[in-house]
């Protein structure tokens, strides 16, 4: 019985607006630090851009775009999880793109890889932010090559970022160790400069550009996790 009501399209409603909440709770209560501290600024209001971090440091997502301006849109895969998060998503103020990218062609189709390819390249023509994870489930921090296929056939960059909180509870029973943050501590967010790929590069191009994605998100989760402190309970 539990079981079924767990599955209950109410009960996921009822569940989503309380970690939206829940979430809200965090952001408030949390003292944020951005490095670089003008780096918002400088990218001169809302554009076009493909954001990206990993999975597992995902859920304080939406409360990295600055104003509501940016209401961003995000890429959430169709599995149940998924939906649990693209309603929180949606319930703080993101848009929602049902999608994830695969390791073959099969798992792609299933996936909704093709749909989702073609509505982000809509929603960036559209002059929106789209927000992707950049590893591809179920391999953690291996950065795909699907978010480098969207930055060649778009024209748009990739502007890769990490956002954590000092007090959080790792779940380490997930294939991506999310960590679940916690209120009451610092919440912060680092960005590099954008990753441009070239609209005729070819194969050797696009897996160098994979591999400075992979490097630079980890780098930056590392130096988040450095200035927010805390350790993983």
């Amino acid at each position: 019985m539990l079981k079924k009501l767990v599955a209950t399209s109410g009960f996921r409603k009822v569940a989503a607006s309380l970690l939206a909440a829940y979430f809200r709770l965090v952001h408030t209560t949390c003292r944020k630090i951005v490095e670089p501290a003008d780096f918002i600024e400088r990218l001169n209001g809302p554009r076009p851009l493909i954001v990206t971090t990993w999975h597992g440091e995902h859920f304080m997502v939406p409360f990295v775009v600055p104003s509501p301006a940016w209401r961003p849109t995000a890429m959430i895969s169709r599995s149940r999880d998924g939906e649990l998060n693209a309603l929180v998503a949606e319930k703080l103020g993101a848009e929602t793109i049902r999608a994830s990218g695969g390791r073959s062609g099969e798992e792609v189709s299933r996936r909704g890889g093709v749909r989702g390819f073609v509505e982000v390249l809509k929603a960036l023509q559209a002059g929106k932010a789209v927000m992707i994870t950049a590893d591809v489930p179920k391999t953690a921090k291996i950065a795909g090559e699907g978010i480098i296929q969207m930055a060649r056939r778009s024209g748009v960059p990739i502007l890769p970022f990490a956002a954590v909180t000092s007090r959080r509870r790792r779940m380490a029973r997930s294939w991506d160790r999310a960590a679940f943050n916690l209120p009451f501590g610092r919440f912060v967010t680092v960005f590099a400069d954008p990753i441009a790929v070239p609209a005729d590069a070819d194969e050797a191009m696009i897996e160098a550009k994979r591999l400075e994605l992979e490097t630079t998100l980890n780098r930056l989760l590392t130096r988040a996790y450095e200035r927010a402190g805390g350790h993983d309970g």
